[in-house]
Order: structure tokens, then C-alpha cells, then sequence
């Protein structure tokens, strides 16, 4: 049977030149014999300019912790035998530095004799570029979180101030109480970032999003087999938070069960994963959040009173969005400089009638509604400068109390007549369908926050999405 020889120089040489990796050859001289396309790509240099010259062409900057030496015998490939893989940095022909990945093997043959030197470059330069895009964005996050980018001229947002500058001072717990809407989530960010280390851990938790036992597990961990499905150890969020903050968003909405477990957290700093008997210690700062009175639940027998004044050791109010009417010009400035970066859009501001119309509205959602607003207008908006028709249907069509034009019976549901009457399981159907089953719309509407929409549907037994029929 005829044997083929598999392998061939042009057959070789194509293989190489596919390659994404640089990669060169040096003889025992330590002289460049083969540089393929990759190379060509990364060095700026052709195959013809670098084909006979030494590896220094390249003043790669480690070779064993050293620059790379002109004398191909002091190389340290030749002692060793091969390098370990490293980021180091190559010059460009045009004269600027490459990050790069080295790596380089001795190549001998039968009887020992070197051969040569074979050598691979991996270009780090878009890895690179990608680690400092999300470095960046990391940074920005962070931003959105700290003190000057939380908007407000008006005096009782002075106070707001005043309190995260005194709160961050603070390892005590902290309550921060407001309507939904209003930024609490950005207040307790604030507080984190202005007194802690920006790598410190901030981790956020809604308690009224989980059940009781997947809120217990969230937060405090589990082991391995603790319950169906535990397949493995898990850290909880008291842990994830461990030398920085939790925040426990609608802590109002905690089970009895659960507030006990939470005040045995603040009152002893240590946690148990939901099936283990080892108490782990946590060092953490704990900043809660509720849009209800607390205290009017402590009266119902529905909050415990100790862990109410446990939470309540610095209480921090943040205001509705009618509290601060002269704030509104500024978020509505705020909200289209973010909206023109997200659309690449170039809207230069909002007409004086659409801002009197903002300014006079309620805002039952507070700064979210605004936002959500403004976002709205620029989905609709086809002119340099939003309009008063660009606004939610709701905003335009809102007056003053007592001035309530006669609506007939084709009108929808808005939240103004849904404020006058009792919500019920037909209204609540009417709004979700006319507003595509999205539940952040219909909280608009009715001027209640997204979480309050999912327990109606969860009482009324109505479906996360519509059931649609073939």
C-alpha cells in the first residue's frame, strides 16, 4: 500500500498563516527563518524585513526579567529550554508598544543538536482595550452612586445631603424611608460609596421579590443538601457583603420568621447557612428601606418593634417629587443629557408648556415616573426639543383637583381615576392589556411601585404574562 507524506512544507506554511497567534522560527544562530501573517499584522513588519534578522528587531521587554539580549547565546531559551507564557510588551515598527503574550520553545533533534527557536505572540492590545472599557464602566457605576450625581438645589434635598455626609461617617444601620420612586436605592449607594473603598462590596437585596424560604436562603446561604435542588454550598448575600453594605430594600415586607432571623444578625454579626449549625461572623453595614410607616406597622402587630428601633438607629428621609418641585427643571435636564447618550439622539431640551405641565403634576411615582416620562417623550419625539405631546397621556391629560374635565365612557383607565376608586381585579386586567402587560407602565398608572402591581396579580391570581390562544 502507498504511504503519503502528510505534512509538506506549503501545506505547513498555509496551516501557520491561518493562525490568529503570531508566530516565528529562529535557527541556531538566532536568526528570524519564518514569520507568518499574524506577525506581519502585530509588528508591522513583513516577512522579507524580519527574515534574517535577530529577535531583538522586536525589543521585546521581558526575556527572563531582562531585556532581550543581542547575543543569541546569552538567550535564556537556549538554558532552559522554553519560556513560560508572559505579558510583556513588543515595538511596533511605527514605534509604539504592543501588550503581547510571549512564549518560546527550544526546538532539538534526534541526537540533541538545536535546531532552533519556536516563538508565539498573542496581541493583548483588544483585551486590553476591553479590560479598560469595563474598568470604566465600573467607574461610572460608581459614580451614579455617589453624592454629586444625586440631583437636587431644593432645601429638603440639602437634607438629604446633610444626612448621607453623616451617615457615611457611621458603621451604624440606617433607615431610609420615602415613597416609591424616589431614589432610596441611590441614597444608600451614596452612603456606601462615600464611606467605604470603592472595591468595598454593595450588594442589594429586594425582600419582597422572594419567598420566605428562597428569601432565607438568598440571604443567608445553604449547604450542601439543605433542601431539593441544594446541590452544592452556597455563600448567602450577608456573606457576598461581607467589609462593605447590605441593603434590604422594602424591609417591610419581611415575614415574622425572617424579622427574627435579621435581628439576630444585627444583634449578634453572625449568620448560619440554612441547614449548617457553624455561626460564620460577618462584618458588614446594613442600610434597610421601606416605602411604608413602619412604626404604624409596629402598632398592626405586623413588624417587631425590636427590630424596629434596631433598624431605626439613623433614619434618613427622602422626600416625594412634590416636596421639591424646583428640582424637576434640573432631573428633566439630567434625564435628557442620559437619554442622548442611550439614543444617540441630539435633543436640546423641553418647550416651556411641557415643562409647567411637569412641574404641575403629581408624580405619584416620584423621580422614576419623571424619568420613565422623559424616556417616553424620546421615543416619540421628532423635533431638536420635546414637545407637550411628546409626554405621557396620563401628564397631559392631568389638572388641578376640582377642575376634572367629564371623561366619557370610551376613555381608558388612568391612574387619576384609578386613585378615586378602589383597584380591582377587572381594572387591574383593563390596564395591564392596555398597556401591553408591561407592569412598570401599569405602576405608573395607578402611582404605586412595580412590586405592588405583582402582589395584585399574585392575589387576583393573574398570570405574569398574558395567555394567548392559537
Amino acid at each position: 500500500m502507498e504511504t503519503h507524506q502528510l505534512w509538506n512544507v506549503s501545506f505547513l506554511n498555509q496551516i501557520i498563516d491561518t493562525m490568529a497567534n503570531g508566530l516565528f522560527t529562529l535557527d541556531a544562530r538566532g536568526k528570524i527563518t519564518s514569520w507568518n501573517n499574524a506577525m506581519e499584522r502585530i509588528t508591522g513588519y513583513s516577512a522579507k524585513e524580519a527574515v534574517g534578522q535577530g529577535c531583538n528587531l522586536l525589543e521585546c521587554s521581558q526575556c527572563y526579567g531582562k531585556a532581550c539580549p543581542a547575543d543569541v547565546n546569552k538567550c535564556g531559551v537556549l538554558e532552559h529550554g522554553k519560556t513560560e507564557a508572559r505579558e510583556c510588551s513588543l515595538l511596533h515598527k511605527e514605534g509604539y508598544s504592543v501588550p503581547v503574550i510571549k512564549n518560546a520553545r527550544l526546538v532539538k533533534d534526534e541526537t540533541g543538536q538545536i535546531l532552533g527557536v519556536v516563538e508565539t505572540i498573542t496581541d493583548l492590545t483588544e483585551l486590553n482595550a476591553m479590560k479598560e472599557k469595563i474598568e470604566e464602566a465600573k467607574v461610572r457605576l460608581k459614580e451614579v452612586y455617589r453624592l454629586g450625581n444625586i440631583i437636587g438645589k431644593s432645601p429638603v434635598m440639602q437634607n438629604v445631603f446633610d444626612a448621607i455626609l453623616a451617615a457615611a461617617k457611621s458603621r451604624a444601620t440606617i433607615m431610609i424611608q420615602g415613597e416609591s420612586g424616589t431614589g432610596k436605592e441611590l441614597v444608600a449607594g451614596a452612603i456606601h460609596y462615600k464611606g467605604f473603598p470603592s472595591d468595598s462590596p454593595m450588594v442589594v437585596v429586594n425582600c419582597s421579590a422572594l419567598s420566605e424560604n428562597l428569601l432565607e436562603s438568598e440571604l443567608f446561604g445553604h449547604v450542601k443538601g439543605a433542601f431539593t435542588g441544594a446541590h452544592k454550598d452556597r455563600q448567602g448575600r450577608f456573606e457576598e457583603a461581607d467589609k462593605g453594605t447590605i441593603f434590604l430594600d422594602e424591609i417591610g415586607e419581611l415575614t415574622q420568621y425572617m424579622q427574627v432571623k435579621l435581628l439576630r444578625v444585627l444583634q449578634e454579626r453572625e449568620i448560619e447557612r440554612v441547614g449548617d449549625s457553624r455561626k460564620r461572623k460577618i462584618d458588614i453595614r446594613v442600610i434597610a428601606a421601606t416605602h411604608q410607616d413602619l412604626y404604624d406597622l409596629v402598632k398592626q402587630g405586623k413588624f417587631r418593634e425590636d427590630l424596629y428601633y434596631r433598624l431605626k438607629v439613623f433614619p434618613v428621609h427622602v422626600p416625594p417629587l412634590r416636596e421639591r418641585r424646583e428640582d424637576i427643571p434640573l432631573l428633566v435636564n439630567h434625564f435628557i443629557e442620559k437619554g442622548n447618550q442611550r439614543e444617540s439622539k441630539n435633543i436640546k431640551g423641553i418647550s416651556s408648556n411641557a415643562m409647567k405641565k411637569l412641574i404641575n403634576h403629581p408624580f405619584p411615582g416620584n423621580v422614576r415616573e419623571l424619568e420613565n416620562a422623559i424616556e417616553h417623550a424620546f421615543v416619540i419625539c421628532d423635533s431638536g426639543k420635546i414637545s407637550l405631546k411628546d409626554l405621557p397621556i396620563e401628564i397631559i391629560n392631568h389638572t388641578a383637583p376640582g377642575n376634572q374635565p367629564a371623561m366619557d365612557s370610551s376613555q381608558s383607565i388612568t391612574f387619576s381615576q384609578v386613585q378615586t376608586q378602589t383597584l380591582t381585579k377587572e381594572a387591574l386586567l383593563n390596564l395591564l392589556n392596555e398597556c401591553d402587560w408591561n407592569k412598570a407602565q401599569v405602576a405608573r398608572r395607578i402611582g404605586k411601585s412595580r412590586t405592588s402591581v405583582w402582589k395584585y396579580m399574585k392575589k387576583w391570581g393573574i398570570p405574569l404574562q398574558p395567555k394567548h390562544t392559537i
